[in-house]
């Protein structure tokens, strides 16, 4: 399934130059995976009143060209992996209107509880979803 995030870049994204801050784009992707989880059924606020976080652990960012103030962009996200462990997205940011690639990047996430101590295997809850996800391609 991939799933996309539209979103205006405001002043505050960017640096003194006008161009979008390098950590921008971690936050943006990150709000693009809210929305991700969101659309398969999984509620986050949910999971944490039922023990369970899914923090990032790795990201891999290639940055490409930069995205400027007051432009549209979209934020593309897949479920590309999933493991008893980890699952991995990849997500891509562009231009809206023109489809040049600003960002691409590959995230893991992995489930722990609320102390912090990792699963050894991901809960039931998220892999049934997380499953139709992956088979789901559009």
């Amino acid at each position: 399934m991939k799933h996309e995030f539209k979103q205006r870049i405001y002043y505050a994204d960017t640096d003194a130059y006008g161009v979008v801050w390098h950590g921008s784009y971690l936050r943006l992707m990150e709000a693009a995976r809210v929305e991700f989880c969101s659309a398969i059924g999984i509620d986050l606020v949910a999971l944490k009143n039922n023990n369970i976080a899914i923090p990032v652990t790795n990201i891999n960012i290639r940055y490409k060209s930069s995205a400027v103030i007051d432009e549209h962009i979209v934020v593309e996200t897949s479920l590309t992996k999933l493991t008893q462990l980890v699952a991995t997205f990849t997500q891509i940011i562009k231009n809206a209107e023109t489809n040049q690639i600003h960002t691409q990047a590959e995230v893991d996430v992995v489930a722990v509880n609320n102390e912090g101590k990792i699963y050894r295997k991901m809960p039931d809850e998220l892999v049934s979803k997380l499953e139709r996800a992956l088979e789901c391609k559009d």
